[in-house]
């Protein structure tokens, strides 16, 4: 079943006369529950892709559908409160509020919409990520790693539609990376997500259902894989 479409998408940068295009009328879906992987080069465009997608860029034209809703469509405050809500953002940087302790900075995204936060996934998540010791640690009492598990953390505890990750496992060692791919395929299957994956490294890649490869802003390939489950 369909879940995201991409439609003649184009983002320009400057003014005319000095201008870049990071997209060039890219077209594409992806199916409910997908992991797909995006590859390319620095400068491709893989990055502008997944920021628009998930409502972080403008684009200059073309359109995003997320499960059938037309994200751009949106003023600017709905976008904003969808982007909370649907899209969950992982960066290769942890972007932890360094006053906020594990739990604080994971529920965070719930206490900005004034909601209550439903304690049963708030321990679910804990528990998945193994931090459930570390819930009062601040973000330098933590490794690189746990780091990155408690911005995983916050970006699942919304139960978002959608995973975005912009290489997450970048600033990571290779026994890191290897646990932080694992905890966001097993995300993926126990909460059902759609999850897109941008990274530079190959077998992170090979992981993944499906591969896109951006070039020039435009996807020059696409691959599916047949994954052992």
């Amino acid at each position: 079943m369909e879940f995201l479409r991409v439609e003649n998408l184009c983002k320009v940068y400057g003014q005319e006369g000095n201008q870049v295009t990071a997209l060039d009328h890219v077209t594409l879906s992806v199916n409910k529950g997908e992991f797909t992987a995006i590859i390319g080069s620095s400068g491709s465009g893989k990055s502008t892709l997944l920021h628009i997608i998930g409502g972080v860029d403008i684009p200059t034209s073309g359109k995003v559908y997320l499960d059938g809703q037309d994200v751009y469509a949106q003023s600017k405050e709905k976008l904003a409160i969808f982007r909370r809500r649907q899209v969950g953002m992982i960066y290769q940087f942890h972007n932890l509020i360094p006053t906020l302790n594990v739990v604080e900075n994971i529920t965070l995204p719930i206490l900005m919409d004034r909601r209550r936060v439903n304690r049963e996934r708030l321990e679910d998540l804990l528990q998945l990520l193994g931090l459930q010791d570390r819930r009062t640690h601040l973000p330098n009492q933590l490794s690189g790693g746990q780091q990155q598990r408690v911005a995983i953390g916050r970006a699942l505890m919304n139960a978002p539609a959608v995973m975005l990750a912009d290489e997450p496992t970048g600033s990571l060692d290779s026994r890191n990376s290897h646990e932080i791919l694992r905890l966001l395929k097993e995300s993926q299957r126990r909460y059902r997500q759609t999850l897109l994956l941008v990274t530079h490294d190959e077998n992170i890649a090979l992981q993944a259902d499906r591969i896109l490869t951006v070039s020039d802003g435009r996807v020059v390939r696409d691959e599916r894989q047949v994954l052992p489950r």
